[in-house]
């Protein structure tokens, strides 16, 4: 043991509940060899040769943060195109203001159509949010902009891509076209909106040169990965692995991203279904046995991903009565919810945990059924199915996700950053306050974690924000409290982001709490969440990470 290393902390929160705290860790080989004290480690010094690292020792530390639902590579790859959002973002440029309504939308679209240098070239835009800005783009309006360059906007939760004229005539599509997710006026044109993952890869292959240009990968990932390190995270997973140029061209983009220290994380990638059957078809198991074979422990495969409904933010989930304040925008996925189980049973009889996406009641009652049928025709122990995002639920839901075994991965930030605008756009007020109902969760029994989903929503990277949302549960007006019985501690919370995260990629037995044998992944603060006042949890600093013992630099 050549390389035993001591770090002395002010405090260390372990997240292993048999032994929460300590003021030193020691770690060699990449894993954690003892936490404690400088004298309860003395077996291990008295052995071996060891430095005491000082640098941490006014700081606290905590296991790596894990946010097992982000999107890096496809959401950098965003970033790249024009930005019409709401909040200001960050690009390869620098930072861009956010616009604040349609009005303005559609003016930077329209001065984008003016400067276009070869007008038979997309204007290709990234950003739109409708709750926030007014409402849906659609064909007339974008128009009304130009009937000549074709205008190509995804929206922030990129679950829609909305289309002019002449971008429809590039993709292919006119009245007579069918296919899921086309969008239509109540009079049968065509508007415009391509929904969820079969239309938007229809509507993307004309631009997909350009999207998808030669190095975009990759400088998508080493560009998220700061980000993600800047915010103390130091495992997540990707969920729609497949979609975003080809699984190989993923893969290889990480890799060569971790081998050159340019991505300084673990990453599970989690193949989206529909990508993975188009793309293998009858091997498509025989290929994620190929790749968990050539995967180790900063980059590997794990489970299977299903979207079943649309966005919270883009106002596309599917829920029970009374349903949308407005006109019902609700849409699936690709596959039609009879035809779930049987999508499914492959990978569950292969003992692959399973993730779905469902963000409206009735998606997480349809998906509460599959997971049933599934139980009920190949009984399983441990399958940590997990439901991913989890917005709209009730308390009976949260009873019967535990009563099957279930798990969830819950995207709380919307509680702060959306909830009071689709109390009024959307959804309601009664829902929209409950959205994110992890008292409940808690009260039933289920763990569950708390992810992002970055950036593909109108909410940061940053886990300790989605703590302070999950404990505090302040709105968007900075002081009403949305269902204060669905409000946790901040123990709770902390649990949520490293080792209930892990226990839902799966990977608590070596990440998620700083125990004996496990990686030596490390989130260092520069303040005790324990201690300070659980409404200023979002303003705790990160100081640094830690990745297999070795600091990422401050």
């Amino acid at each position: 043991m050549d390389d035993l290393t001591v770090y002395p902390a002010a405090r260390i929160h372990t997240m292993d509940q048999g032994r929460p705290t300590g003021q030193a860790v020691a770690v060699a080989d990449g894993r954690i060899v003892s936490v404690g004290t400088i004298e309860s480690m003395q077996p291990w010094l008295r052995r071996h040769p060891h430095d005491i690292d000082d640098r941490y020792r006014d700081k606290i530390i905590l296991p790596g943060f894990i946010d097992p639902h982000t999107h890096l590579r496809l959401s950098g790859t965003y970033m790249a195109l024009n930005y019409v959002g709401p909040i200001d973002s960050a690009s390869p440029t620098g930072l861009r203001r956010g616009l604040p309504d349609r009005a303005s939308v559609l003016n930077q679209l329209r001065s984008l159509a003016a400067e276009q240098p070869d007008p038979s070239e997309p204007v290709l835009a990234w950003g739109y949010d409708p709750a926030s800005q007014d409402g849906h783009l659609d064909r007339d309006m974008l128009d009304a902009i130009s009937d000549t360059v074709p205008l190509w906007v995804v929206a922030y939760a990129p679950h829609i891509i909305y289309c002019n004229s002449p971008m429809l005539a590039m993709i292919g599509v006119d009245d007579d076209t069918v296919g899921h997710g086309i969008g239509r006026y109540p009079d049968g044109r065509l508007n415009g909106w391509f929904v969820e993952s079969e239309a938007a890869a229809r509507a993307t292959r004309p631009v997909a040169a350009t999207v998808y240009a030669s190095g975009f990968g990759r400088a998508a990932v080493d560009r998220m990965g700061a980000v993600a390190k800047a915010a103390g995270v130091t495992t997540t997973a990707d969920l729609i692995w497949g979609i975003g140029g080809g699984f190989e061209e993923e893969w290889a983009d990480h890799a060569s991203a971790i081998a050159d220290g340019t991505f300084p994380l673990r990453i599970l990638m989690i193949p989206f279904e529909g990508a993975l059957v188009r793309s293998y078809g009858a091997d498509m198991l025989d290929y994620l046995a190929s790749k968990r074979a050539e995967g180790d422990d900063r980059l590997d495969t794990h489970g299977i991903k299903y979207v079943n409904d649309g966005s919270y933010p883009s106002m596309t989930l599917v829920m029970n009565e009374p349903g949308y304040l407005d006109d019902d925008t609700a849409h699936t996925g690709e596959i039609p919810w009879d035809e779930v189980v049987e999508r499914m049973l492959p990978f569950w009889r292969a003992g692959i945990q399973i993730h779905s996406h469902a963000n409206g009641d009735r998606t997480i009652d349809m998906t509460l059924d599959a997971l049933a049928e599934l139980q009920r025709r190949h009984p399983r122990f441990d399958h940590r199915f997990t439901i991913e995002h989890y917005c709209l639920s009730n308390p009976a839901q949260a009873k019967r996700l535990a009563a099957l075994g279930g798990l969830a991965s819950v995207n709380i930030y919307f509680v702060h950053y959306r909830a009071q605008l689709h109390a009024e756009h959307g959804f309601g007020p009664d829902r929209s306050e409950a959205t994110g109902r992890l008292g409940s969760l808690d009260r039933a029994g289920v763990t569950f974690a708390l992810h992002s989903d970055y950036n593909l929503v109108v909410t940061p990277l940053a886990p300790l924000t989605a703590a302070w949302c999950a404990v505090n549960r302040i709105g968007a007006d900075g002081e009403t409290v949305l269902a204060p019985g669905e409000r946790i501690s901040v123990d709770r919370a902390l649990q949520a982001i490293t080792i209930d995260a892990a226990h839902v990629l799966n990977r608590d037995d070596r990440l998620g709490s700083i125990e004996v044998g496990k990686y030596a992944d490390l989130t260092v603060l520069d303040d005790d969440p324990y201690a300070v006042d659980p409404a200023e949890l979002h303003r705790i600093g990160v100081h640094d990470t830690v990745l297999g013992g070795r600091p990422q630099g401050s």
